[in-house]
Order: structure tokens, then sequence, then C-alpha cells
């Protein structure tokens, strides 16, 4: 398998109502410190792969993505039940997917 096919597999497992952080899914494709790769792969390839892009966050639980896409990704996590701290910020306790 390759990196690529890992990670997409990785992202793949996150389940409705739970979030992994980049770092997370690049250790469950068995990349450690893969975390831009995984960034990278998201963006070029959530499309292509019908990826559940939204799902992924920064290792604070935090929405990475900026402006308009930023609140789309929190819309569709609410629309999930994922539990949020703060504005942009999960919680991880309640809703963190660890593989």
């Amino acid at each position: 398998m390759t990196d690529t096919e890992a990670i997409v597999a990785a992202i793949r497992s996150i389940p409705p109502g739970k979030v992994a952080s980049y770092a997370g899914i690049a250790e469950l494709a068995g990349i450690p410190h893969g975390a831009r790769q995984v960034a990278r792969i998201l963006h070029t390839c959530s499309e292509k792969y019908g990826l559940p892009w939204w799902r992924v966050v920064r290792a604070s639980g935090e929405i990475a993505l900026p402006g308009a896409g930023g609140l789309e990704q929190k819309k569709l996590l609410l629309n999930e039940g994922v539990v949020f701290k703060s504005s942009r910020v999960v919680d991880l306790r309640q809703s963190g997917y660890f593989g």
C-alpha cells in the first residue's frame, strides 16, 4: 500500500461524529511526522476520493481552514453531532477519534 492509499484509508476510517488530527491520521497510516503529507492529500484528493475532509482538524482540535471553508467545516461537524469547546475548537475528549 502506498502512503497515499494508507492516508486515504485512515481518513475514511474516521466515523461520523468524530474528528482526527492531521498528525493522528499520519500515525494511523504508519507515517510518523506525516501531518503535512496528510494536509496535501486532503487538499488535492478529497474530491477525487470522496474523503470526509471536514473530520480532520489540528492537534489542538482547532479548525485549520480560514473563512468560509472553516464555517462550512464547522457546519458539517455540528450536523454530525461533534461537540465544540469554543467557536472553532472541537472537544477532543468527546469527539476525538484515535483509531
